[in-house]
């Protein structure tokens, strides 16, 4: 399918001016032949799913705002077609606005409802006024703190007022009253409407995990469906007398009057409703983006995640569409319109490929609504009220509480919350913005600076920002060290501004000319006063491999560095203690070499002598020991990010491990135990990382490898791999993949299966075994591509016979290790994705990259679809 860009500046204008008969496809568009707009059958496949899913949600929300209940599904008609039409997130389901539950029950509280409808035209017209002007990216410029703060607040009160329906009762007018009235309606309820309730939300958490084929094939159907259709039947037959949804006749369908009451509040609803709207459509066309390009990226043997072009929405198209259906919505008597998480997730999970399945979601509201009425009447108030407040409990993500909690933004996201459930989303929101700029002044003007002293050096450690507001508190701090002290800054914030640069660049000078010495570094402790030439490299500074390709900008190339330094070699004096001329002019082959040697005396050394002065008093204390392949191409402090200090590395030809009872047997190959030994015991080292690569020359020697080749010490030595290469013509063990794809070819799929074999010998080992059981010692998995410079980390699951037990996820650059943690065992767990047992790698069954599904590839462990899943990332 050919896949379109929908960003606005990237397609002439012109385009939309093309007549129907010109046969020129639009964006979003699905494939066609002679026809405008194709049906596939995964987008009605898809369309059933969310209308089934959309009915019973649209009546609840209407019945939660206490508004007609065909006000529900009018606005679900329009928002699925309208926004299906013309919206920007073609995969997005636009419906009843969740997050403006409570604000419409309150405006239908104080207005009435035509004068709410009026409003929500007058939202609508806003929308698509901001949408022209651009101005959707900029909504997205709001802390995520505040968004979900909000949302999450909405959700508390859509739950508290639900909850007085699923009891019998009625909701009142506010979060506060809800929860006050609460203990009265526990004390006087009839037994019927909480049963059903309480059936339903049962219902909703345990469908999707009924186990077994049955629960598989059950599973299909959508749980809300599924709930309130168990929930309608068991009230038909045990509760006939229990309230039920009362839809009225078309012909007393009322429509919109102009508003009536105070211009200010007035023109503060219609801003409401347009913010909430606006800003829970733009997270889930956001959030329907990721979850889009991860069902792209899923195998190609996983038949859950059907192919479809990734399709970055246009936010501005979007808004302008979600404006043009509000306005129709309140024009015919509907509920605001958003886009909806659920609805759109649902949408994505079942297959839908083009905008035809929101589309045609709405065409089977209308017809529902039209000649359904009868069956949509006997579905009862608290089966609807359960599904309205579990919809709103999970607008309490705890995946976003994590999230604000580690950015230290606690603080703002409860007071939004507070401030929607006292004072209403508007102050709520508000609230949460005035919280927020409090707490980054605070941050900009807090700054703790301390000052320590060891073996006659100090060290003055500046933590936050360097403002003039820090300037008294830092200049006292440093006017109580002694003159021509040597002295440690250590300056951990991002932010200087000039008062404070000045404040140390005359104090640095002053302690130097007293003869003090005086290091200025950042958090990580690099310099950041250096010299000119340092201060531009753009590599590390213990990193100088011969082919650094950020020298080139140099007055001479690449090409002419070895030869000028083979000169100037040549010019040394008899007398000089540098190399002789003549081991440079009698061994051609050393140029690169001294070379190199004499790149790191001259802006090397300088730099790490230091470091390497106490390293060598102290003695190496690494925290990991990294085992890895000879190849020249793996630098291992390069991709690990260390230096000096860091590592305990042992190299060999194809990062092997010999297991204790082959070297025993052998009566030689000790010295990776012996590394090991050594590294474990003596060092007490944290971790051991086993690290293969692409492209392993002694991977592919083992899959050539001919019986009869003679058995040079090479091959005595490759033996050690033979493990790896039963285990992947094993059909008694999944096979070792990258996440998102298979491995390229056969050199791959045994240079991954070839670190998972070697952790497993590294497990034998004694010293190993007892640090692991001790939860002193992890193992980590590496692959590192050369190609492509992507690193990969190992995780591991327990199999259940079904699913992968070792997939390779992707390193991304800046993400914490959310999906990736060390387990207790000393292994790696995170999102998984494999093939199952049973499937027979290419070795013996020819099977490759490509493979059709049903071979064995299916999807492990899925997390939640609308939250981003971080990937796993490793420093030294």
């Amino acid at each position: 399918m050919p896949t379109f860009d929908p960003t606005r500046n990237d397609r002439p204008s012109s385009r939309w001016r093309l007549s129907r008969a010109s046969g020129v496809k639009r964006p979003h568009s699905p494939p066609h032949a002679g026809r405008r707009f194709g049906v596939s059958n995964a987008d009605l496949s898809a369309s059933v799913t969310v209308f089934l899913i959309a009915v019973p949600m649209s009546l609840g929300l209407a019945v939660a705002m206490d508004a007609p209940l065909a006000a529900g599904l009018v606005s679900a008609v329009i928002g699925g077609v309208v926004v299906g039409l013309l919206g920007g997130s073609p995969l997005q389901v636009s419906g009843p606005s969740a997050g403006l539950t409570v604000v419409t029950a309150e405006l239908i509280q104080l207005y009435g409802w035509r004068t709410t409808c009026a409003i929500t035209v007058g939202a609508g017209l806003l929308q698509i006024l901001l949408g022209s002007l651009k101005a959707a990216r900029s909504a997205l410029a709001v802390s995520p703190a505040i968004v979900h703060g909000a949302l999450a607040g909405i959700g508390v009160a859509i739950a508290l007022a639900q909850l007085h329906i699923v009891l019998g009762g009625s909701p009142q007018n506010s979060a506060l009253d809800n929860a006050r009235a609460l203990p009265a309606q526990f004390q006087h309820f009839s037994p019927a409407a909480p049963a059903i309730g309480i059936l339903t939300i049962t219902l909703l958490i345990l469908w999707p995990r009924l186990p077994g084929r049955a629960g598989a094939a059950l599973g299909r159907i959508p749980a809300a469906l599924a709930a309130v259709a168990l929930a309608t039947a068991v009230a038909a037959f045990a509760a006939p007398h229990i309230a039920r949804v009362d839809l009225p006749s078309w012909r007393a369908h009322v429509l919109p009057e102009l508003p009536h009451g105070p211009a200010a509040a007035l023109a503060t609803a219609v801003f409401t409703v347009m913010l909430v709207a606006s800003l829970e459509s733009l997270l889930a066309a956001v959030a329907v983006d990721k979850l889009t390009a991860g069902r792209a990226a899923a195998p190609p043997g996983d038949s859950s995640a059907p192919s479809a072009p990734v399709v970055r929405s246009d936010l501005e198209r979007e808004l302008r569409a979600q404006g043009v259906a509000n306005s129709l919505a309140g024009l015919l008597g509907g509920l605001p319109v958003s886009g909806g998480a659920v609805r759109s997730s649902a949408n994505v999970r079942a297959g839908a490929r083009s905008r035809a399945a929101t589309v045609l979601h709405g065409v089977w509201v209308l017809l529902a609504s039209l000649f359904l009425v009868t069956v949509l009447e006997w579905l009862p108030l608290a089966a609807l009220a359960a599904l309205v407040m579990m919809v709103g409990v999970q607008m309490v993500n705890i995946a976003h509480i994590r999230n604000v909690h580690r950015h230290r933004e606690f603080p703002v996201y409860a007071a939004t919350i507070l401030g929607v459930l006292l004072a209403g989303v508007l102050k709520g929101v508000a609230i949460g913005i005035v919280v927020a700029v409090v707490l980054a002044l605070h941050r900009l003007a807090h700054t703790r600076v301390t000052v320590s002293e060891r073996d006659g050096r100090y060290a003055v450690t500046a933590r936050g920002q360097l403002t003039f507001l820090a300037v008294p508190r830092l200049s006292r701090a440093l006017g109580r060290l002694p003159d021509g002290a040597d002295v440690t800054v250590e300056l951990d914030g991002s932010f200087m501004d000039h008062a404070a640069y000045e404040a140390i660049q005359d104090w640095q000078t002053t302690q130097t000319a007293l003869g003090g010495n005086i290091v200025i570094t950042g958090r990580a402790g690099g310099r950041i006063a250096e010299p000119a030439s340092a201060a531009h490299s753009c590599c590390r500074p213990w990193t100088p491999w011969r082919n650094h390709h950020c020298h080139s900008a140099d007055a001479v190339g690449a090409d002419t560095v070895v030869p000028l330094a083979a000169a100037a070699l040549a010019r040394e004096t008899p007398d000089s203690p540098t190399v002789p001329s003549t081991f440079a002019a009698e061994r051609p082959g050393a140029h690169r070499l001294l070379s190199g040697l004499s790149s790191f005396q001259r802006t090397t050394a300088p730099l790490v002598r230091e470091e390497l002065a106490r390293l060598a008093a102290e003695g190496q204390r690494p925290s990991q020991l990294f085992i890895t392949c000879a190849d020249s191409r793996l630098v291992t402090s390069m991709i690990t990010a260390s230096g000096p200090g860091d590592l305990f590395t042992v190299r060999n030809v194809g990062n092997l491990v010999p297991p204790p009872e082959t070297a025993e047997a052998s009566g030689g190959d000790d010295s990776v135990a012996a590394a090991i030994e050594y590294a474990v015991d003596v060092l007490e080292v944290e971790s051991i990382t086993v690290c293969g690569h692409s492209g392993c020359g002694a991977m592919q020697a083992l899959l050539n490898g001919a019986p009869d080749s003679p058995r040079t010490p090479l091959w005595r030595w490759l033996r050690h791999g033979s493990p790896s290469l039963r285990r992947m013509r094993s059909r008694h063990h999944s096979w070792a993949r990258i996440a998102g794809r298979l491995p390229t070819d056969a050199v791959e799929q045994l240079c991954l299966t070839n670190v998972v074999q070697q952790l497993e010998h590294l497990r034998a080992h004694d010293s190993v075994a007892r640090r692991v059981a001790a939860g002193t010692l992890q193992l980590h998995g590496m692959y590192f591509h050369v190609g492509e410079a992507q690193a990969y980390l190992l995780t591991e699951g327990a199999s259940s016979g079904t699913g992968p037990d070792e997939v390779f996820l992707r390193v991304a650059p800046h993400a914490p290790p959310e999906h990736a943690a060390p387990s207790r065992s000393g292994t790696l767990h995170g999102q998984t994705a494999g093939s199952g047992p049973g499937s027979a790698p290419w070795p013996d069954s020819g099977t490759g990259p490509g493979a059709a599904p049903g071979d064995g590839h299916g999807a492990g462990s899925r997390s939640d679809p609308l939250q981003p899943a971080s990937d796993a990332s490793v420093g030294a």
